[in-house]
């Protein structure tokens, strides 16, 4: 049940965005507003999640995880509420929605980066990699059904998907309160000089693996909700594909990146070798998938090449995940795995506005600069992620003893 509450966790955060997808178009002609502007949407969400994810990261390194989780789920359904209530009786609905989904974004901050660096408190060695693969399969599990739950939803109305959000965070909350008992400790936090000074001393030894590691992270979220926004745009313009079949077919491609992520998890244990490998690898079926979509429009064979991006997106995440949450101690990884947390979430909020410059721009020209930059990825973590011969042992508090930077 512990696990199964921590899981819960991101499984909320990805329903802010991943819902309100197949929704987006019906949205745009409800409010009368642009394309760009209906994609700040799902932007500011990301971004008020992005500046916020740091703040809250330290606060739960000074205090504890719980404290921070359980006020943010609160803030998350306040803000769904808002925004649903605008949606149905405000007259200026579209400011009121975007002030809705900051404060969302505000609460999705102490979600699932403050989970993971929760499941690093409380398991350790493989089965700390087993439960992280658990908690980011939840994360994919959530962008599967949450299509399908929205356009489900919408056809009681289109904004109905907003006042699921305080339902699903209600359970959340139950769930963080009754299940997740944190390790108590006698140690006072340290000052915040020497916070900062820890901090600073882990990013000069081990910055440039963490950058290729976020950079990572940032980039799978960014081509995989901007094709999410692509694809949501096509099914319905140009094969009027609407409500719960336009949700299930963008769950496919989903569906395929969970289980992987799921298998992924339960497999890697703490072999950093094996690790680095599934990420290349992973980035390199990413590339290849994205080049060749250029040469498919009909939907069938579209997906069946999409898939492949997916199966690399499930092979990368999980293990970048691990290297992260077991790269520092613990009095400093609610810190660290939020800064992570923060770039996946710019990843996800530049994705939409982005795609939908580049579709205007060219189909061609948007495949091949999403290729480009998984290629990218794949040669940094080749080059940054050094691993020492030797692996961890299955106690091994932390992975940072053992891995070796250029």
């Amino acid at each position: 049940m512990t696990i199964f509450a921590i899981g819960s966790i991101p499984l909320i955060l990805v329903l802010g965005n991943s819902m309100l997808i197949p929704v987006l178009p019906k949205m745009k002609t409800e409010l009368h507003i642009t394309q760009f502007q209906v994609s700040l949407i799902i932007s500011v969400f990301s971004i008020a999640a992005a500046l916020s994810i740091p703040i809250l990261g330290y606060l739960s390194d000074r205090f504890s995880r719980k404290a921070v989780i359980i006020p943010a789920l609160i803030l998350y359904g306040v803000g769904g509420l808002l925004a649903g209530m605008a949606a149905a009786w405000f007259s200026n609905a579209y400011t009121w929605i975007l002030a809705g989904r900051v404060m969302q974004g505000i609460g999705a901050a102490g979600t699932a980066p403050i989970a993971m660096a929760l499941t690093g408190d409380l398991f350790k060695g493989g089965e700390q990699s087993k439960v992280l693969g658990l908690v980011e399969a939840s994360n994919g599990f959530g962008k599967v059904i949450s299509p399908i739950i929205g356009s489900l939803v919408a056809l009681l109305f289109w904004y109905a998907a907003f006042f699921v959000f305080p339902i699903f965070c209600f359970i959340s909350i139950l769930l963080t309160i009754f299940f997740i008992k944190e390790k108590k400790t006698k140690k006072e936090p340290p000052p915040v000089g020497q916070y900062i000074k820890g901090l600073v001393s882990v990013f000069k030894t081990e910055g440039r693996w963490l950058f290729a590691a976020y950079l990572t992270g940032a980039i799978c979220l960014f081509t995989l909700f901007g094709i999410l926004f692509y694809i949501s745009d096509i099914l319905e313009k140009t094969y009027k594909i609407d409500g719960v079949l336009k949700g299930g077919i963008l769950a496919i491609p989903l569906l395929f990146m969970t289980t992987t992520s799921y298998i992924t998890g339960s497999k890697i244990g703490k072999k950093m070798g094996l690790m680095k490998s599934l990420i290349v690898i992973g980035l390199l079926l990413m590339t290849l998938s994205f080049s060749a979509l250029v040469f498919f429009k009909s939907l069938v064979p579209f997906f069946a090449v999409l898939v492949i991006s997916s199966i690399g997106t499930g092979l990368v995440l999980p293990c970048i995940n691990s290297f992260i949450t077991g790269s520092v101690p613990s009095d400093r990884r609610g810190f660290v795995t939020s800064l992570y947390g923060s770039v996946r979430f710019l990843g996800v909020a530049i994705g939409p506005p982005v795609y939908s410059a580049l579709m205007v721009w060219s189909r061609t020209g948007m495949f091949l600069t999403t290729a480009g930059l998984t290629l990218l990825a794949a040669l940094l973590c080749l080059v940054l992620i050094k691993v020492s011969k030797k692996e961890p042992s299955e106690e091994s508090d932390t992975l940072f003893k053992k891995l070796q930077f250029t």
